[in-house]
């Protein structure tokens, strides 16, 4: 807030507002003033809006160099302006900070997307054993939405971390002709982009909000699987082991994903933080009441929640432990009837039905039923069969779909340098 007040004040004076000296002496107060922060919050409870007690404040401290200097602080500006500008520097960083750590959980997915891209394991869907496929997909399948969601929240940010200024009723009245100009000059000083007032026009936030609500989606789906994984009865991932991480305070025993835990919480709060920045696209006229005032406390803690989900997710995939012995013992333990698509592709489903039914009552692995059955002899030769019950034979499309989501997100990364 103090920064868009000195800012203010240069871009003022540059096109004569008022004298350099004042600004200059306006601009030295606000870099080296300090505030009694839980003051300010008690005063703006009763006033409503945290500028009112804090150009009060400000004044003061100008007045005790200056007095002719004091009349021009926050001159021209409203409360509006110096809220949402100074939100708008505090989101540029965090949202700098979140593509940061975007950069490392995708980074992590497409190191274990290339490692293990030929390494099989078991798909599950519905929570129940499915077919095989390759580690290295399920980690490009992490990445995927992680490359088609880093650009679309990088140009949200861009487009929500702008200036404010419209002073009283958003027509920049106060200064007449020279209004966009120091509009401008404003901008060049704080090093943010311009753009008409945008006091009633709250969707630039609702947009960030969601993007930064799909981003700590997409961290706890990749927690959810990990955690799943490193459940004892699958074991084929595990958290980084680190000292002190994921104990329990009665369980010596216990090694807790507490990375995976931290992004599933973010998560559950993210949804109903973005869907409140949804329900302030509506305010009231030229300056809301309530919607605009609570969105800075809202994209607070979504940031916040976002950074979060990302920076623990990121930090359990650069250092995931992956078990390839324990997928494929997991594979072997279906007793060959994760294949029973293979075969009803190449025999029939009514064969696949049949041979899976007797290879469940009989307690056998349904290659060693098929290569007993006269059906299947029919339609496949002996090596046919035993190639059709080969984890690597079902990968499919799978390293194409690997292929290209490195190259997605090759894209996305590189259009941020």
């Amino acid at each position: 807030m103090a920064r868009f007040e000195g800012a203010l004040a240069a871009a003022s004076a540059r096109n004569g507002v008022f004298s350099a000296s004042h600004a200059e002496t306006i601009g030295k107060v606000c870099d080296d003033a300090s505030f009694d922060v839980p003051l300010l919050a008690k005063q703006a409870r009763i006033a409503g809006a945290l500028a009112i007690p804090f150009v009060r404040v400000l004044t003061a401290k100008v007045s005790a160099v200056s007095s002719e200097a004091a009349r021009y602080v926050h001159f021209g500006a409203t409360s509006q302006d110096v809220m949402d500008t100074a939100a708008a520097l505090c989101l540029r960083e965090a949202c700098e900070r979140i593509c940061a750590l975007v950069v490392v959980l995708g980074d992590a997915s497409a190191k274990l997307a290339k490692r293990h891209a030929d390494t099989p394991m078991l798909a599950r869907t519905l929570l129940q054993p499915a077919a095989p496929v390759p580690f290295g997909w399920k980690a490009a399948m992490w990445l995927a939405p992680v490359a088609r969601s880093y650009p679309r929240f990088r140009s949200a940010s861009r487009e929500a971390c702008v200036l404010q200024f419209g002073g009283a009723a958003g027509t920049l009245a106060a200064f007449r002709e020279k209004g966009l100009e120091i509009r401008q000059a404003i901008g060049e000083e704080l090093g943010l982009e311009t753009a008409p007032t945008w006091h009633s026009a709250r969707d630039a936030f609702a947009r960030l909000g969601a993007e930064a609500a799909i981003l700590t989606g997409l961290a706890a789906k990749v927690a959810r699987d990990v955690a799943l994984l490193s459940q004892p009865e699958v074991g084929e991932a595990a958290e980084p082991a680190l000292a002190g991480r994921g104990g329990s305070s009665s369980m010596p025993h216990k090694r807790n994903p507490a990375g995976c835990l931290l992004a599933l919480e973010a998560a559950a709060r993210a949804p109903g933080l973005a869907a409140t920045l949804l329900g302030e696209l509506a305010p009231e006229h030229e300056r809301g009441l309530g919607q605009w005032q609570s969105q800075w406390l809202t994209l607070r803690e979504l940031t916040g929640a976002c950074a979060s989900a990302l920076a623990a997710t990121g930090e359990v995939l650069e250092g995931l432990e992956v078990d390839p012995e324990a997928m494929a013992a997991n594979l072997a333990r279906m007793n060959g009837l994760v294949f029973s698509e293979a075969v009803a592709l190449r025999v029939s489903r009514a064969a696949a039905d049949r041979l899976c039914a007797q290879a469940l009552r009989e307690g056998r692995n349904l290659l060693e039923v098929a290569r007993a059955d006269a059906d299947v002899k029919k339609h496949l030769e002996k090596a046919e069969l035993e190639a059709l019950f080969e984890p690597r034979s079902q990968f499919g499309a799978a390293g194409s779909a690997i292929e290209r989501v490195l190259a997605d997100w090759a894209t996305a990364r590189g259009s941020a340098a």
